[in-house]
């Protein structure tokens, strides 16, 4: 019987999910097993990318045999050996013996290791090499060490998908949907699959991060878990923060105990309640005796602080907290603030020993105050505990700065919690249509049904609105990508057309300039009826003379902007003296252009996309 998917026009998902599985790799435990994806295309050549595990051999063959019919199988991309990805190549050259297997020169070696015997024509890819079925057309990227030495990833041009072998994959059986939602994406589970499978290597992460991020791509099709589609922009960011060990959570604190007779433990309590009472409420606490070390490292690579509250046995550290330590250690965390709490009932060594453990790492800023309890934690030690507390909180909790002004004090960042919703502003000037990003625009009567829209004076747009009278707006949704504000956002309409670059979906209105469809819930025309002078920008007061409603997908905010759309730089691995003097710089919140200097000229301008100095934020380089 067979259980495929159709993913695109000759793209097909034939993998499966085991869930009976308990341990992956024999040692991560899972709740709800896992998935062994394939990918198979039927063009004028058919193709196959990786088998999978002999788990799931049986519902692989029967999506294969049905799909291919009476057609020989040409090729099977191998993009990684590991044996649940690689298990059924033997069994699949014995049906196909045709096949032609696509592969590097290191990852043949590993092949022949599992399959000595194997007979079969290869062909050796290296990076760049390309391979055309028909309609598509393939190139190959080399991964190494994400997280075996052989791992390639496979980039199909025409559909821009990207075959990336491990990585982008998570722990879980597929529930019918093999797409990333909401609804069956579970971060916590995809965290805990990259920390521990792939977390020690974060510099070549970083490496294949910064290759995809120069090339487009529409969809992601990992080994294990969902595929990912639409804006890719969160889950890079995202991989960019843990390849990096940059905490996902900045203001994330765990607190690991181990406890023999409950003493520990209960200091461990009484530390989570002091710092939740001191406005710090991401907290967890963890019993390390009783919650699997795949959990706690993966929390670890989420938070910035880990609180490590341990007993001395055998003049050493608990077994359990011990063994997770070694973990920790093994998967080279950097970049964090740990501290300490010990327990010994006549020779405490616990600090001393989980400090030797951790020594190696590197980027560690250790809290100066800690407490060693003897037995049982005693009321005059719960000032120890409170200097534990003030440290976390001076390093998460900074005083920020504000501006003196008469009357009190003015602190800029408050206008970032405005909401705003962002908008395409279309205009046109003779022949030559233009557009801009706009995050100001509003209704201000109903009747008559009036609007009013800011412009900055340095903007084309405005000149335009000036000139003619008109604009159009066109109401941004939440499937509006990167590319819309690049092409919208970033240049001046005086150096270039901006609808050259953009490919997407637009129409006339009545008053002969565009708007866009796809990308926008709504439209509105206006005509200027007052203009006046605020600023650095032009207030224009309109009548509306056309709107209507173009989709009910929700419209795009400021927030949803900066959380999901606009790409986060993939952060360098901070090495070195955590002591060594910092270096400071400026980037725009808008584009991500920095400014590099400790201070921002108060009439700076951003270069890419105009926006004033209030529009940075300053970034340690």
């Amino acid at each position: 019987m067979h259980n495929e998917v159709l993913i695109s026009d000759g793209l097909y998902y034939i993998g499966g999910s085991d869930r009976r599985l308990a341990l992956f790799e024999n040692v991560y435990p899972l709740e709800n097993g896992a998935s062994y994806n394939s990918y198979l295309y039927l063009d004028e050549k058919t193709l196959v990318l990786d088998t999978v595990d002999r788990a799931v051999s049986e519902v692989f063959y029967g999506n294969l045999d049905y799909l291919l019919g009476e057609r020989k199988l040409d090729y099977l991309i191998v993009n990684h050996m590991e044996p649940d990805h690689a298990a059924n190549i033997g069994e699949l050259l014995l049906r196909h013996p045709e096949t032609t297997i696509v592969i590097n020169a290191m990852a043949k070696k590993f092949l022949l290791n599992y399959f000595p015997d194997i007979k079969a024509n290869f062909l050796i890819v290296a990076e760049g090499d390309k391979l055309s079925i028909g309609k598509h057309e393939f190139t190959f990227v080399m991964a190494p060490m994400v997280h075996w030495p052989e791992v390639m990833m496979t980039y199909e041009l025409t559909e821009q998908v990207l075959y990336s072998a491990d990585a982008f994959g998570t722990f879980g059986a597929l529930n019918g949907d093999i797409y990333a939602s909401k609804r069956n994406f579970d971060l916590n589970e995809a965290r805990r699959y990259y920390t521990n499978i792939v977390g020690k290597y974060g510099p070549q992460v970083l490496a294949v991060l910064k290759k995809a991020l120069d090339i487009p791509i529409k969809m992601i099709c990992p080994l294990h878990g969902p595929i990912h589609k639409g804006n890719l922009n969160p889950l890079l960011g995202t991989y960019g923060n843990w390849a990096s060990y940059t905490p996902e959570d900045k203001d994330g604190i765990m607190i690991a105990y181990s406890s023999v007779y409950g003493d520990t433990a209960l200091a461990a309590e009484i530390l989570a309640k002091k710092i939740v009472e001191r406005g710090l409420r991401d907290v967890v606490v963890y019993d390390v005796s009783k919650t699997d070390s795949s959990h706690l490292v993966s929390e670890a690579f989420r938070v910035g602080t880990i609180l490590l509250c341990a007993t001395t046995y055998n003049a050493g550290v608990f077994i359990k907290m011990e063994d997770f330590l070694h973990d920790l250690a093994n998967h080279k965390i950097m970049n964090r603030t740990i501290g300490f709490v010990e327990n010994g009932s006549w020779a405490p060594a616990a600090k001393a020993n989980m400090k030797r453990i951790l020594s190696d790492l590197e980027g560690i800023d250790y809290i100066e105050s800690s407490l060693t309890i003897a037995s049982a934690l005693k009321e005059s030690q719960l000032a120890g505990l409170d200097a534990i507390v003030e440290e976390v909180v001076s390093r998460l909790r900074p005083d920020e700065k504000k501006v003196e002004k008469e009357g009190g004090l003015l602190d800029m960042t408050a206008m970032f919690k405005l909401s705003y919703g962002l908008f395409a502003l279309i205009t046109k000037d003779g022949e030559q249509d233009n557009a801009s990003i706009n995050n100001s625009f509003f209704q201000v009567s109903d009747k008559p049904n009036l609007v009013m829209l800011s412009v900055n004076v340095a903007n084309m747009s405005a000149d335009t609105i000036r000139k003619t009278g008109v604009f159009n707006i066109s109401v941004l949704n939440e499937n509006a990508d990167f590319g819309i504000f690049k092409s919208f956002g970033f240049v001046s309409g005086r150096d270039k057309n901006k609808f050259a670059d953009y490919e997407g979906e637009v129409a006339r209105a009545e008053n002969g300039l565009l708007y866009l469809k796809g990308v926008a819930n709504a439209m509105f025309s206006c005509k200027v009826i007052e203009t006046k002078e605020a600023g650095n920008h032009v207030l224009f007061v309109a009548e509306v003379t056309e709107a209507r409603v173009l989709n009910d997908v929700p419209s795009m905010t400021y927030a949803y902007y900066f959380a999901n759309v606009k790409p986060k730089p993939l952060p360098e691995i901070k090495r070195g003296d955590p002591n060594a003097p910092k270096k400071y710089g400026w980037r725009c919140k808008i584009c991500g252009y920095t400014y590099v200097g400790d201070e921002l000229p108060e009439d700076y301008v951003c270069p890419l996309c105009k926006h004033p100095a209030t529009d940075f934020e300053k970034v340690e380089l």
